[in-house]
């Protein structure tokens, strides 16, 4: 089967968790035996370019917010000339806004998907999926879903949109924008063939938010469970915090609750362990959090960069994983990928946690440092409770969360379409 997976990308900076579904999703297609293409918009992909083949970046952030200035009037040399790897490869280094603040344009652009700059984008993307022909399309997001009508008008090929964390970004838009960009959403819709999710929760939100939209197939992430599963700990205790280094994602509370458990003294030999990247809007935020541990600064290290490579490795040399995020995560890929190592989560009782967690680990309320150290102590110190969650960790991730399970999954309904189409 030959699968198009049309997916943002960020820069490759930080660990983005919708990016890296999605890798992940085709990566498992890929080694299932399908020929998988993923097509990035807006901004390199370079962790997954073996499987980007010979897809231009469409839409590059640069030329494209240019032209939603210019009204879709930018010169064909201006496009090129912001197009070109070079300023790419700033924009990569600046990207990672969480606010949509003054994003209104090209968010509605992408969503709706009938301003100039937009069509003109979109008419090259489409003339590459004809000439691909593909089976099957994967968007990443509805926040794109605008694409799908495009496609819709030209080529007779089963759409599948994921639907993962809109609100968080939406509702960073004026309330104007944001009930258009819902609405927009919900219409759009019928050019979308199968809509999916990865967890009940997320499954619930989308149905309040938007009522209209078809009933979503929940497919649960899926890790490639061999590159994380291991039989070593390290010497020491170590909380393990891996996301982007932001305050949305919690580090601070993190280190907050940290510094409370080293005045407690209760866990000889703590440590903390960060990684998963940061961007430039973050270094602020980053000196903040240096500063609270800086009287445990000797055991708390911070992997400053985020490397795809040493991505699997990070969950060996933790003990518990511990992201306390301030917004609902509709799945925390963090989590399956901890599981795999054997390594149970502390995280907030809020979102999917409850759902995708399943007993592989704590959760606890309110979402403070107080109550992390508290939960945090807890594990660490009950030696029954923590081997009782490591090994729940251990096998929901080989029932639940492998890679093999969720291609099987994605295949089976993709076939399912393809045969509807057949009988059309």
């Amino acid at each position: 089967m030959k699968i198009l997976f049309i997916t943002p990308g960020s820069g490759d900076g930080y660990y983005c968790g919708n990016c890296f579904r999605d890798n992940l999703q085709a990566q498992a297609l890929h080694r299932a035996g399908h020929d998988v293409t993923i097509m990035p918009l807006y901004l390199p992909l370079n962790h997954i370019g073996s499987l980007q083949g010979n897809s231009p970046i469409f839409f590059p952030a640069t030329s494209f917010y240019v032209d939603q200035k210019l009204k879709g009037r930018a010169p064909r040399w201006l496009s090129r000339l912001l197009s070109a790897r070079p300023l790419l490869g700033m924009a990569s280094s600046l990207s990672g806004t969480t606010s949509a603040d003054g994003m209104e344009g090209m968010t509605l652009s992408m969503i709706e998907g009938d301003d100039p700059a937009f069509l003109k984008g979109c008419a090259e993307l489409v003339d590459y999926v004809l000439e691909e022909k593909p089976d099957v399309i994967q968007l990443s997001s509805t926040l794109i879903i605008g694409i799908a009508r495009e496609l819709k008008k030209t080529a007779d090929i089963p759409i599948v949109c994921s639907i993962q964390d809109e609100e968080v970004w939406l509702d960073g838009l004026e309330p104007q924008y944001a009930d258009r960009a819902w609405k927009s959403i919900t219409d759009y819709s019928r050019y979308v063939d199968k809509f999916i999710t990865t967890s009940r929760y997320y499954a619930d939100i989308a149905a309040r938010r938007m009522p209209g939209l078809p009933q979503p197939e929940i497919i649960y992430p899926g890790i490639e469970i061999e590159r994380y599963s291991t039989d070593s700990w390290p010497k020491d205790p170590t909380i393990g915090f891996f996301y982007r280094m932001n305050s949305l994602d919690g580090l601070d509370i993190l280190a907050d609750a940290f510094v409370l458990l080293k005045e407690r003294g209760t866990i000889p030999g703590l440590k903390l362990r960060i990684g998963g990247g940061y961007m430039s809007p973050d270094k602020r935020f980053m000196r903040k959090v240096r500063r609270t541990l800086k009287p445990y600064s000797d055991d708390a290290i911070i992997e400053e960069e985020y490397s795809w490579k040493r991505h699997p490795g990070f969950y060996r040399d933790i003990t518990v994983l511990s992201n306390p995020l301030r917004f609902n995560e509709g799945v925390g890929l963090y989590l399956c990928e901890a599981f795999a190592a054997g390594r149970p989560a502390v995280e907030p009782a809020t979102g999917s946690f409850p759902e995708i967690m399943d007993g592989a680990g704590l959760t606890y309320s309110p979402n403070t440092p107080a109550a992390l150290a508290d939960a945090l102590e807890h594990i660490l110190t009950d030696r029954q409770l923590f081997d009782r969650t490591s090994a729940r960790a251990i096998e929901i991730s080989r029932t639940r969360y492998s890679s093999a399970i969720t291609a099987t999954a994605l295949t089976t309904l993709y076939t399912s379409l393809l045969n509807q189409n057949v009988k059309q």
